[in-house]
């Protein structure tokens, strides 16, 4: 028998606004901490340096973050022009320099042109991908290489917000893009199609699937919340775990068709989608999880939440 989880039963989702200087992973355990949760998880990691949107799953929400894992994500940020570092931001040592004072801003916006639509990259070695079940940051700070495959990844926007001219230039971007992108190997590629090294000095992730900053809030509110009200006022900060799947047509079920669903059942659902992943909710209205719709017409569960 599994040793049961030390702490509250909190399900639902959660947007905080990561601060800098931390991981996603500290930042998670904060939150986690202030509800007393017993079960959380977060949906793709920021880099210490990065700030923005960061969604958390607690409790059975945890059963659904790959929906936010697979969401586009977009991103403001600042690429140094002229300065390349061994992790390809501004955390990272010095490598090279070479001048930046050749590059014009018509220069830069043909590069992002070249960067736009689907490409491939090579994952950086500072990166929590693993090779053979180690992460290659722990590799790297180790000092060795790893050859890493390049990845498909979709750029949908490179757009140029400024640009400051010099020997070392800088440019604010923002970016709209497919899960897996790194924004650091986006900045070192425009670089080397501009002839010179470049890092990222500043990121933030504005928003991640269908949240953004403005439904994000702070670990300090969230330490607020909790010292000078309750559990309660903590909670109704959370969001419906089905918030993370706006796309997926919803579907009411009968009560028959809840029990036999419930049961892990196909059922059939009277002018229900014909196809593709729904979201499923009982008779009353509540959800319980989502399904597909298969060849044969019927609803089959996917992933419910537990009863």
């Amino acid at each position: 028998m599994g040793r049961r989880r030390k702490g509250r039963q909190v399900n639902g989702l959660l947007v905080i606004d990561k601060p800098g200087g931390i991981t996603s992973n500290l930042a998670l355990q904060r939150a986690k901490r202030l509800y007393g949760a017993a079960k959380a998880g977060h949906t793709g990691s920021l880099d210490p340096l990065a700030t923005g949107v960061l969604p958390l799953c607690f409790g059975e929400a945890t059963k659904f973050s790959q929906f936010l894992l697979d969401a586009d994500k977009e991103y403001t940020s600042t690429f140094v022009l002229g300065v390349g570092t061994d992790t390809a931001d501004a955390d990272g040592n010095t490598l090279r320099q070479a001048s930046a004072s050749h590059i014009t801003q018509d220069a830069i916006t043909q590069a992002q042109a070249g960067l736009t639509g689907q490409i491939d990259q090579v994952p950086p070695m500072y990166s929590a991908l693993k090779v053979d079940g180690k992460p290659l940051y722990k590799l790297a700070r180790a000092g060795e290489q790893v050859e890493r495959k390049a990845r498909a990844v979709i750029i949908h926007r490179f757009d140029l917000l400024a640009f400051r001219a010099g020997e070392i230039a800088t440019v604010d971007v923002a970016v709209l893009c497919s899960k897996g992108t790194y924004i650091r190997t986006l900045a070192e590629d425009l670089g080397a199609a501009l002839g010179v090294p470049a890092h990222v000095s500043a990121l933030r992730r504005c928003q991640s699937g269908p949240f953004d900053l403005s439904t994000a809030v702070t670990l300090d509110h969230l330490s607020r919340q909790r010292d000078q009200h309750s559990e309660q006022a903590l909670d109704e900060l959370l969001a419906p775990i089905e918030a993370c799947m706006p796309q997926l047509p919803r579907v009411e079920l009968s009560e028959a068709a809840t029990f036999y669903m419930r049961k892990g059942q196909p059922v059939v659902v009277p002018n229900g989608p014909q196809s593709g992943m729904v979201r499923i909710a009982d008779a009353g209205g509540c959800f319980l999880g989502v399904g597909l719709v298969r060849e044969d017409g019927k609803l089959a569960p996917v992933r419910l939440l537990s009863q």
